[in-house]
């Protein structure tokens, strides 16, 4: 279940991929399609998050911040 941090309310342009950043920011960027390069991000919006290990951090269909606890589990691969 996800756990949501900061209320923002960022509206999605289509074609662009929203990330939260390593300064905990909400940042955005151009997608590559096919031979078109992908853009340089751009800061969407500033929340300044504290990154705990163990979580994933996301934009979710609201355009909010929230963050899930990461799940592990599975076999081990085999070399």
């Amino acid at each position: 279940m996800a756990e949501k941090l900061v209320k923002l309310g960022v509206k999605r342009a289509k074609g662009f991929l929203y990330y939260i950043d390593k300064q905990g920011d909400v940042s955005c960027a151009k997608m590559a399609r096919g031979a078109k390069k992908g853009g340089s991000p751009k800061k969407v919006a500033k929340c300044g998050i504290k990154r705990k290990e163990g979580y994933l951090y996301f934009l979710d269909k609201k355009g909010d911040v929230s963050c899930a606890k990461m799940k592990r589990g599975g076999k081990k691969k085999k070399r």
